[in-house]
């Protein structure tokens, strides 16, 4: 009966996993005569999660079918994928988008403050840095500079670079090449030179507003360290403690406790990651 229920379970959270890759929004086919089976279709999505999340995404469907299977703990074949999955994401730290941009930006505008002192116009350095740009900001300068050979005013083709990088600190920028642009670019260069310097104090405040922020995300972790390490000694040394879990009550009371430490640790990722900063400036 044990194997039955493990079993069972196994295939509940294997379905738990397809739902969740089925939920990925892939583009439909481009000819709407080639359809594809539901399977085939959760099997392509499937495919498309990196290696290392399968792997993990396998190993401890393995793991929670093998506890079931050996402690009547039925509820173990979705738990510990569920934990295994979930707890390195929620703890881990979130993307730095908005401190990458920043500092993708204060290289690019010390670079067309570099360019526009050897006399080229605002237009002819952005050309000139093309090839220069960050990673970060590669694409962006990219369609900027294609906007700009389709004869699109400086003005506008800057308004639409921001609404693609959809930042604040990009709207800056914009706005004083825009004003630069207008004026003949007239003191174009110290206005590049003054906005490096405001956005270098700017990262430097996000700096150190993140390493605040990692503190707490990093007692955390220990905590959660801690206590996985407590509860598997205790099941290996004194697994007769946790026997009111294996009743179907207890387990459906387990299972209510590391959701509800799961939901802590999502309130905990929510808090910790700033919002961005409202913008500005919008194409017209």
């Amino acid at each position: 009966m044990t194997a039955a229920a493990a079993a069972l379970g196994a295939l509940t959270a294997l379905g738990l996993v397809l739902v969740v890759a089925g939920l990925r929004r892939v583009d439909p086919p481009q000819d709407p005569r080639h359809s594809t089976s539901l399977w085939k279709t959760l099997w392509d999505r499937w495919d498309s999660l990196p290696t290392s999340t399968r792997r993990l995404a396998a190993g401890s469907l393995a793991a929670g079918v093998v506890v079931a299977a050996t402690s009547g703990y039925v509820l173990a074949v979705v738990l510990i994928p569920a934990l295994a999955l979930t707890v390195p994401y929620l703890l881990a730290a979130p993307p730095s988008r908005e401190l990458d941009l920043l500092a993708a930006l204060d290289r690019w505008v010390r670079l067309l403050a570099t360019s526009i002192g050897t006399g080229k116009s605002i237009r002819d350095a952005i050309f000139a840095t093309r090839t220069q740009a960050p990673a970060v900001l590669r694409d962006a300068v990219d369609r900027l500079c294609a906007r700009l050979d389709q004869r699109l005013s400086t003005r506008e083709a800057l308004l639409r670079f921001a609404d693609d990088l959809d930042c604040a600190d990009a709207d800056a920028v914009a706005a004083a090449l825009a004003i630069a642009s207008t004026r003949g670019g007239i003191g174009t260069r110290a206005t590049l030179h003054a906005l490096s310097d405001t956005i270098q104090d700017r990262l430097r405040a996000l700096r150190e507003v993140a390493t605040e922020r990692a503190k707490p995300r990093v007692v955390v972790r220990q905590v959660t360290i801690i206590t996985l390490a407590v509860l598997v000694g205790a099941i290996v040394l004194n697994g007769q403690f946790f026997a009111p879990y294996l009743t179907p009550l207890g387990q459906v009371i387990g299972l209510a406790l590391a959701a509800a430490y799961l939901g802590c640790l999502l309130m905990l990722r929510r808090m910790t990651t700033p919002p961005p900063a409202p913008r500005f400036l919008g194409a017209q």
